[in-house]
Order: structure tokens, then sequence, then C-alpha cells
């Protein structure tokens, strides 16, 4: 079978579960025609309406340079009655060019951000709340190759291989991984302090009440990491984050955070200070909103594409800014930014018992 009919399978049959009578959309770039056909295909074949969004080379650039407040200030009607009618949404990120955002007006952003915050707000009680099904997937571009210091031949494969598409039954294989991680998501959610611990961090946050998800790629794909939202002002100690950080087009390096009942207090970057300085500025940017640990081992390098970094068997990661309400997290923000840490050489902590050590839950 054709990895890109298997790609599409298993996105609307396994990821999306999608049953006759849905209503799919998808949003993603034209590069990524080629999947977005045989996704259109699946969906005929289950009677499933789908529609499209696909945006072109520079459309954001333009908007940006372009756009004055009354345009920023308008939502589209049909993005608005998508994510509150339909039934499923999925995006396929396809770029063109992943800097492309990086000098857009922030003042624009700004407004921009706060016009769409209502509809984004229905995004996120519908996916807490299971009525909106969604998927993140990826589709292999020249410039998510080139990011990755990769040949886009080579990309593909690593793409492909990391959503287990050269497997005989994908569908199966990732069915084994959640099986596989629900023992560890059962146990933490008995759990209520956690420390990570490695030569950098020092970090410690209470999880009491909060619910840990089985991330086996069902809402991202790939995916592989389970994650939980930490009681807010729970959280102290000093978080490094060794890999690199990528959000909204600019890269971030070894960042260091010291957090203090919950509030980051001071945070410091090798390179991307000033983006960093930023990003904290911004409501609801110096709380967590999610901590979790990457378990997909079939991603071993990081290529600065948080999809797949986040999952990077032996490593955690934790979101500064908006929480996931289907953990019990509170913290609101327009900022999402999920931070990498390696933990080969560490450990985790629970209850004052070590359940993970050098990339590994050993429970």
């Amino acid at each position: 079978m054709d990895l890109l009919t298997k790609y599409a399978q298993l996105l609307t049959t396994y990821c999306l579960a999608l049953k006759e009578g849905d209503k799919l959309y998808v949003s993603t770039t034209t590069l990524a025609e080629p999947l977005i056909k045989e996704v259109y295909r699946q969906c005929c074949k289950l009677g499933v309406l789908m529609e499209c969004n696909m945006s072109f080379a520079d459309m954001g650039k333009v908007y940006y340079e372009e756009a004055q407040e009354s345009l920023l200030l308008q939502v589209s009607p049909f993005q608005t009655l998508a994510m509150k009618e339909f039934d499923a949404y999925m995006v396929i990120r396809a770029p063109f060019n992943l800097r492309e955002d990086q000098h857009n007006d922030k003042d624009k952003q700004k407004i921009r951000s706060k016009a769409t915050s209502e509809i984004n707000q229905v995004y996120f009680d519908r996916t807490a709340d299971g009525s909106l099904k969604r998927t993140l997937c990826q589709f292999p571009t020249q410039a998510s190759a080139q990011e990755a210091g990769m040949s886009l031949e080579a990309y593909t494969r690593f793409v492909f291989n990391a959503c287990k598409l050269y497997h005989e039954d994908p569908i199966q294989a990732w069915k084994d991984l959640g099986k596989s991680q629900q023992h560890i998501v059962d146990y933490l959610n008995q759990c209520d302090n956690i420390a990570y611990r490695n030569d950098k961090t020092n970090i410690t946050f209470s999880v009491k009440g909060r619910t840990w998800i089985n991330s086996d790629g069902k809402a991202n794909m790939p995916s592989g990491e389970v994650f939980t939202g930490p009681i807010e002002d729970s959280v102290n100690g000093v978080v490094h984050f060794d890999y690199p950080s990528i959000y909204n087009g600019n890269e971030v390096r070894d960042i260091t955070l010291e957090i203090e009942n919950g509030v980051v207090k001071k945070w410091k970057a090798a390179i991307g200070q000033s983006f960093l300085d930023h990003i904290m500025e911004i409501e609801g940017a110096r709380m967590f909103g999610e901590v979790a640990v990457g378990t997909n081992y079939d991603i071993n390098m990081p290529t600065k594409n948080i999809l797949f970094d986040e999952k990077i068997g032996g490593t955690i990661h934790m979101a500064i800014g908006q929480s996931y309400k289907q953990t019990g997290g509170t913290n609101q923000s327009s900022v999402h930014w999920d931070m990498i840490a390696g933990m080969m050489q560490g450990e985790i902590i629970a209850d004052g018992k070590v359940i993970y050590k050098e990339g590994k839950f050993i429970i």
C-alpha cells in the first residue's frame, strides 16, 4: 500500500476516528496537496464531509504587512463555524518558509491575538470535552528538511518512520504504544508530587488531582508522550532546556528558568534573549500549562520541530502558558510554548520514589 494512503487511513480512522456523517475541517498549505487528496479520498469512502483551508506562500507575511486594525479584528465566519460546529479538525503542517512570521509586526500580532481569543477558547473547550476531535500532523517539505539539517528524501523517511508508516499495520503499532504507556499513566495518576532532576535542573511540582494523559497518536501524529498540567502555584526550582526551542519562527537556545510558587521569576537564554523577554511580558506566559515526558524512541534527534522534538524518547518538556483543560489545568494565555530538556543523565522522582532513570521509566 502507498505510504500516503497508509498515512491518510491512519489520520482519518485512528487519529480522528471519523464516521459517516461527520464534518472535518482541514487547515494546511498548498504544498500538502498529495496528502490532502488521499485524506479526501478516505473521507469520501467514509461518508465524511471535508472542507479544506489551504494557505499559500507568504500569506501570513502579506497579511501582517498590509492588514489594518479593522481587518485584524475580523475573524473568519467559516473558521468560527468550523470550530463551533464541525466534528473534527486536522492541521497538516507543510511550511513554505519557517521564518516567514519571524519579523511580523508585534503590535499587530497582539491585536490579532486578542481578536481570535474567543474562538481559540471555543477550540480549547471543545477539545477538552471531546466534542471536537483534532489531530496535528506533518507533510514533509523542503523548508522543514532544511531546518532539520536533512535532505528532503531523508526527512521524508524520518517523518514516516516517526509515524510508524513503515509498519505493516501502523494503526496496530500505535495501539500497542498506547497499551504500553497506559500503565505509566495509571501510576502517575496516583501520585501527588513530581521532581525532574539532572545536572542543570532541579524542579518540583504537584500534580495532585490533575489528570495525566496517554498521548498515543490520536491528538498528534506522531505522538509518544505522557503529560498533565501542574498545580499552577506549586512549581518551584530551576529548569534548564538544552534542546533548541522554536516559537513563531524564532529560535531560542539554552533557556534557564527560575520559578517560585509557580511564577517564572528569572529567565535567560544563550541565544534569543530579547524574544524570550518579549514572550515573558504576555499575560499567563510566566506560569506553566503542561509538564510531560517524551516516549517515542523512533525519534532520537531534534529537528527544530516541536511536533517531533517534544516526543523524543529520553526527554522531558514543560510548556509555559496555556493549560490543556482535559488535564485539569487552569492557566490561560495566548502562549503555549513547549521547552525540552534531555534526561538521559537524569531522573524523575514521584512521591519520593525514583520512577525514571537514564531516559526510561523503571516502574
